[in-house]
C-alpha cells in the first residue's frame, strides 16, 4: 500500500459539466472573492519542499486558475479557495453531483476543539418531514475532504431517511492546521471523538441509532475510534479502508527506526517522493479527471511525521484486529491497488464481532465511491443504505 496517497492528477481535455464548458462569462468575476496574499511559511530550505505549481485547469478562467495555484498550508487560504469553486463543483458532470437527490438540508460550521483548532463541520438532513433513522457520520481519508465527492454521496444516503455528518481532520480540508501535516494520529482520532460526541448528544438526535463511515485512511480513523469506543456506536461501516501493510512493502525496522529519528527533528519536511495513483484509484476515465476540481485536496510531497504516523498506526491496529466487537460492514474494489482487499480480508476474518459483511466488487478501483462507472457507485451505495436498514429495523 502507498502511504502517500497524494494524487495528482493532469487536466481535462474534455468537458466534464453541464451544458457548455465553464468560463469567466458564465461565472461572472464578481462571484468569486479577491485573491488575498497568503500568510508565508519560513521552511529550512534544505528539507522542505514547496508545493508544486499545478498544471492549469482547462475550462475555467485565468481568475480561477490563479486562485487554485495558491498555496493551501493555511486553513485561510484553503477557505477562500473551496469558496470560489463551489458553483464550479457542483456542475461537473458526475452522477453524485447531476443525480444528487433535491430537498436535503445542509448545514455548515466551525466548531473550536480542545486544542483551540477551529474544526469545519457540515450535515445533511432529510428534506423535511422525512423521520430520520440514524445518523452516520463520516472520516475522510488522507489528504481529502467532505466538501468535494462526499456531497454527492451524503446526499444520496440522506434522501434514504439518515442524518450525515462530517468533519475535515486537522490539517485537511477547511480545518486548521498545517495542510497535509499529522503530529500524530491518536490526536487525529481523538479530535473525532470530541466532535462527533458531541454531535451525538444533540437533543433531535438522542435515542437513534449512531454508525460510523470510514473512507481509506479515515477507515483506521474509524478503527480507533472503535478501539477506544467499544461501545460508542451501533456500526462501522468501513471503504478500502488502510489498516494493514503488506509485508512486501512495509519498510525494514532499521530504516523504520531511521524515519521515525527523522520525523523527530523534521516533523513537517516533506521528503517522501510522491506518486501517480490517478490511474489506480479512478477506474472511469471522465471522473478520473474531474477530481483535479477538488482543489484543496492535499497533492504535495508527504510530510515525514505523517508518513511515520501512519506507519504506525497500521501497525497498531493490525495488531487489535481481534478487538473489532462492532457490527461491521467492508466495502473494496476487488482491483484496488491503493489498499490491498487482502487487507480487508484479513480484518474480515479476525475481528471477534459476529455480525461482520465484507464484499469485494469485481473490477473496482480504490475509489468504488467516486472513480467507477455510475451503476457500480448506486450499487455500493444501495449497499450501505441496506445495511444501515437491516441493522435500524433490528
Amino acid at each position: 500500500m502507498d502511504l502517500s496517497l497524494t494524487l495528482r492528477f493532469r487536466s481535462p481535455e474534455l468537458s466534464l459539466f453541464h451544458g457548455k464548458p465553464i468560463s469567466p462569462f458564465s461565472f461572472p468575476r464578481k462571484q468569486y472573492q479577491p485573491i488575498f496574499p497568503c500568510p508565508k511559511t519560513n521552511p529550512k530550505p534544505h528539507f522542505s519542499v514547496t508545493a508544486k505549481q499545478r498544471s492549469p485547469i482547462e475550462g475555467i478562467s485565468k481568475d480561477l486558475n490563479a486562485i487554485a495555484s495558491q498555496n493551501l498550508d493555511f486553513a485561510s487560504c484553503r477557505r477562500r479557495v473551496r469558496s470560489a469553486f463551489v458553483e464550479v463543483q457542483q456542475e461537473l458532470d458526475h452522477c453524485l453531483f447531476k443525480m444528487a437527490p433535491t430537498g436535503i438540508r445542509t448545514e455548515e460550521w466551525y466548531e473550536r476543539n480542545s486544542k483551540g483548532l477551529q474544526i469545519f463541520c457540515k450535515s445533511w438532513m432529510p428534506e423535511s418531514g422525512v423521520p430520520i433513522k440514524g445518523v452516520l457520520c463520516f472520516c475522510h481519508g488522507y489528504g481529502d475532504t467532505c466538501t468535494f465527492f462526499f456531497e454527492g454521496i451524503a446526499k444520496r444516503i440522506a434522501a434514504s431517511g439518515y442524518g450525515i455528518y462530517a468533519l475535515d481532520h486537522p490539517g485537511f480540508g477547511l480545518s486548521d492546521g498545517l495542510h497535509g501535516y499529522i503530529p500524530s494520529f491518536d490526536q487525529l482520532v481523538d479530535n473525532v471523538i470530541e466532535n462527533y460526541t458531541k454531535i451525538k448528544g444533540r437533543p433531535e438526535l438522542r435515542g437513534l441509532p449512531h454508525f460510523l463511515l470510514g473512507q481509506s485512511m479515515g477507515g483506521a480513523v474509524a478503527l480507533k475510534v472503535h478501539l477506544k469506543e467499544p461501545l460508542g456506536w451501533d456500526g462501522v461501516i468501513l471503504v478500502a479502508p488502510m489498516c494493514k501493510i503488506a509485508e512486501e512493502v512495509k519498510p525494514p525496522s532499521p530504516v523504520l527506526k531511521v524515519l521515525t529519528l527523522m520525523s523527530n527533528v523534521l516533523p513537517k519536511a516533506k521528503l517522501f517522493p510522491q506518486k501517480d495513483l490517478a490511474e489506480l484509484a479512478f477506474r472511469d476515465f471522465r471522473k478520473r479527471k474531474m477530481a483535479v476540481y477538488n482543489v484543496i485536496c492535499y497533492k504535495d510531497q508527504t510530510r515525514l511525521k505523517t508518513a511515520v504516523e501512519l506507519l504506525k498506526v497500521t501497525s497498531e491496529i493490525e495488531k487489535q484486529v481481534e478487538k473489532v466487537s462492532s457490527p461491521l460492514l467492508i466495502l473494496h474494489g476487488a482491483a484496488d491497488k491503493v489498499t490491498d482487499p487482502l487487507v480487508s480480508q484479513f480484518l474480515y476474518e479476525k475481528a471477534s464481532t459476529k455480525d461482520k459483511t465484507l464484499k469485494l466488487y469485481d473490477d473496482g478501483y480504490h475509489c468504488i465511491l467516486e472513480g467507477e462507472p455510475d451503476d457500480r457507485i448506486f450499487t455500493v451505495l444501495n449497499d450501505i443504505v441496506s445495511w444501515l436498514d437491516s441493522r435500524v429495523s433490528s
